[in-house]
């Protein structure tokens, strides 16, 4: 039996659920606490540590990540040198790069990214968004589509979210920049001012309606000789 082998079946004596040993490399420095569950291709790495009732994969890379009680780690996902807090959510298909902390409770969903951002408690970022060097509070909802636009090309800039703020989709957030607490952003606005507590940020262009224009042009296109 190689070493690998022999610390996924250590692991399943300890009271660890380890689905398929065959598939699932757990490094020496890794703590996995009894009742975790370990979902076959997954890979635990440096000082990681799996608290109990935390499930982790299919198909996860995890390298000095601490994953809190009842966590879930779901598939596709890579997190490096993070924090997953008790009873949060992320994935599938979800990137969290360095120095980012994933609240009690929170959830982070398919195709998100963090990179230096911490997601309050109960917060959630659910899809196709980029948070970087974003502090965002309890409660907060994150639209899909949403950016952070953190760098100038130069240096980085922060995005501070307060508690109980809504983040519209596709809404563009230039940093540094400040959302209130319990404001809104609506969907599709480009951010380029603080946004004070409970107010309505709007920031795109008007709608223009031509009634008629799309069958008037189908009209003519019908006049016009097809081309061969």
């Amino acid at each position: 039996m190689t070493a690998l082998a022999q610390r996924a079946h250590a692991l399943l004596s300890a009271g660890v659920r380890v689905e398929d040993p065959a598939t699932t490399i757990v490094g020496d420095e890794v703590v996995v606490e009894p009742g975790a569950v370990l979902r076959p291709f997954t890979i635990l790495e440096g000082r990681t540590t799996v608290r109990s009732g935390a499930v982790i994969g299919p198909f996860v890379r995890l390298v000095d990540v601490e994953v809190g009680a009842g966590a879930e780690i779901l598939d596709h996902c890579l997190l490096r040198q993070s924090v997953v807090e008790a009873g949060a959510s992320v994935g599938p298909f979800a990137h969290v790069r360095p120095d980012s902390r994933v609240g009690e409770k929170a959830r982070v969903g398919n195709f998100v990214e963090l990179k230096k951002t911490h997601l309050g408690t109960g917060s959630k970022a659910q899809h196709l968004s980029y948070l970087g060097d974003a502090t965002i509070g309890p409660g907060v909802n994150i639209g899909a589509g949403t950016i952070t636009c953190n760098y100038d090309g130069v240096h980085k800039h922060k995005t501070q979210i307060e508690s109980g703020a809504f983040v519209g989709s596709d809404t563009t957030l230039v940093a540094p920049v400040t959302v209130g607490e319990g404001a809104y952003i609506a969907a599709g606005s480009t951010i380029t001012e603080d946004v004070p507590k409970d107010a309505l940020a709007l920031a795109r262009s008007r709608q223009v309606t031509k009634p008629g224009w799309a069958a008037e042009l189908r009209a003519r296109q019908a006049k016009q000789p097809k081309e061969r």
